[in-house]
């Protein structure tokens, strides 16, 4: 989509609040467009492809990661974005970015890391995703980062779902009184339309979750009784992902119609406008939100609590306090380019730092070669 043709609310390239370094550029990319290519082509983001989202990644090759949910954000929200006219690089650059500070073993790890480093400034993968893009990636020569764009490291700190809450002293230098650019308040949704969906979908592949329970579940009988009854012929398999793909599309287009009104009710006439409304426009109707509740609901108690996710759970939570207490008594156990930054950083930092970009399969691996005595060091 041209600038031309964004929303007057619409996030823009050229009115950037600029980075913090000043640099030469090789080419005349938008500063949206070169944010995204640097997020794709960060060490964090390629760690991603081997982080957890619900299954670890040795429970099968079929399962989404950190990386495949993260391009599905994108996918989603670049739509939602087109039909409200809103700057679709900021959306695929702040999708592809929202989890880069999250840990091995997913949100367990996450739980792990914030209590190892309470008196230590705590841990909240919002906030490291900006340590990541403001400090811990190392690319360039003249600074570290990657150094993007205002908007998208505020989008990256004010993201907020079910399992994201920087909180407002985080986002001090972001003006945490007011709202984020629209298209930040879209990934916040389309993130919580993936991870729902996928959800079900690697589930039910799983064997942890059945069609026969979720036909309890509102939203999800009453679609997948509609694709039966327009595809009277079609395999169970095949109704089951259609049904999900529909899913995707009825709550793709009730944010759409949602936050146009919203939009129109408020009168937005500029991107200032919609920064000094009292709460977000990104929504879902009241009827969708209820409906989703349910599903959320549903999904924790039968698929997030299933004992065998819980199992893993809690040999992440060894592993990971393992690591973490092993190092702190033993800094020097740590590559050498690790402990130069313990003095700027403080050793717990730095450790934490070191533990959060693992994937889960070097944290295994990093667990095996220091506690089982015939593992090669």
């Amino acid at each position: 989509m041209r600038q031309s043709e964004l929303a007057s609310y619409a996030a823009r390239s050229a009115e950037s609040r600029g980075r913090v370094y000043a640099e030469p550029y090789k080419d005349k990319r938008l500063a949206f467009e070169r944010d995204r290519d640097r997020i794709i082509h960060c060490a964090a983001f390629r760690r991603l492809e081997y982080k957890t989202q619900v299954f670890v990644n040795h429970e099968g090759d079929y399962y989404r990661t950190r990386l495949t949910h993260s391009l599905e954000v994108a996918q989603i929200a670049r739509g939602i974005a087109r039909a409200l006219h809103l700057n679709q690089d900021l959306v695929e650059t702040l999708a592809l970015a929202h989890d880069l500070g999250h840990t091995p073993f997913g949100h367990t790890g996450e739980d792990v890391l914030n209590r190892l480093m309470q008196g230590h400034g705590g841990f909240e993968h919002n906030r490291q995703s900006l340590r990541i893009v403001d400090l811990l990636e190392e690319r360039y020569p003249e600074f570290n980062g990657l150094n993007l764009s205002w908007e998208v490291r505020e989008g990256i700190i004010k993201h907020s779902s079910d399992y994201d809450q920087a909180g407002s002293d985080a986002a001090a230098d972001f003006e945490p009184r007011q709202r984020a650019t629209l298209e930040a308040q879209v990934i916040d949704l389309a993130d919580e339309i993936a991870y729902n969906n996928h959800d079900i979908d690697d589930g039910l592949k799983a064997g942890y979750i059945s069609l026969q329970a979720l036909s309890k579940v509102e939203l999800w009988q009453a679609t997948f009784r509609r694709i039966g009854e327009k595809y009277p012929l079609i395999d169970e398999k095949r109704q089951t992902l259609q049904t999900i793909s529909y899913l995707i599309h009825d709550l793709i287009q009730d944010l759409v119609d949602t936050t146009s009104s919203n939009i129109a009710s408020a009168a937005i006439g500029s991107l200032d406008d919609l920064r000094r409304q009292p709460q977000n426009l990104a929504s879902f109707s009241p009827e969708m939100r209820q409906l989703n509740r349910e599903l959320k609901k549903f999904l924790y108690k039968n698929l997030y609590r299933h004992h065998k996710v819980e199992l893993m759970r809690v040999k992440a939570e060894r592993f990971l306090t393992l690591l973490f207490e092993n190092y702190t008594k033993n800094p020097t156990l740590l590559p050498l380019d690790h402990q130069i930054s313990f003095d700027e950083h403080g050793a717990e930092r730095v450790i934490c730092d070191y533990i959060a970009s693992m994937t889960d399969r070097y944290a295994q691996d990093e667990y095996k070669r220091l506690y089982e005595p015939f593992e090669r060091a």
